[in-house]
């Protein structure tokens, strides 16, 4: 999934992706090149450094998994409520 929104994955787009994640049991990995994170951790998030442009890959395991990266794929797309 590409980041669209003008200021990339920063600490308001960050909180909104987990607070999504948030609502899901499954496991959320979100990564970058070879760094995978949790995307139930803001930290972990905006450790991913990933500007507009940025390519990440999703990765979700669980019982809600495939409503969980239909979630997190609405966020990417609707630029995570920005602009």
């Amino acid at each position: 999934m590409e980041i669209k929104n003008r200021l990339g994955l920063h600490l308001r787009a960050a909180s909104t992706l987990q607070q999504t994640a948030a609502r899901f049991t499954s496991q959320i990995m979100i990564g970058r090149g070879k760094n995978l994170v949790s995307a139930k951790s803001v930290t972990g998030l905006i450790m991913l450094g990933a500007g507009k442009g940025s390519k990440l890959k999703v990765r979700a395991e669980g019982p809600d998994a495939r409503e969980a990266v239909k979630a997190v794929q609405a966020l990417f797309e609707e630029r995570f409520g920005e602009e």
